[in-house]
């Protein structure tokens, strides 16, 4: 399973969020593999989940995995609960 979280620059926000996805992900005993990216560089990335802002949603739909679309990256309930209903859809837990 592979995770990738993208923003605009690939900088602060996504390596953030990684951050509290491996959190969430070592709480649930879910073994992935997590990584940032920009928004330009992750088409050359292949992932299971694809996560973002919902701004950068609609791009990220077109890379093929399944997408996690937030409305506040620093919102740890909301990320928990759409992360972890995406893991369940791919069959992860």
């Amino acid at each position: 399973m592979k995770i990738l979280v993208c923003c605009g620059s690939g900088l602060g926000s996504s390596f953030m969020i990684e951050m509290n996805i491996k959190k969430i992900l070592k709480e649930n005993n879910v073994a992935a593999t997590v990584d940032h990216s920009d928004l330009s560089s992750a088409s050359g990335i292949k992932a299971d989940i694809y996560v973002g802002t919902r701004d950068i949603a609609s791009q990220l739909t077109a890379l093929g995995g399944k997408v996690v679309s937030l409305n506040s990256m620093i919102d740890m309930k909301e990320l928990k609960e759409k992360l972890l209903a995406a893991l369940g859809d791919s069959g992860a837990i």
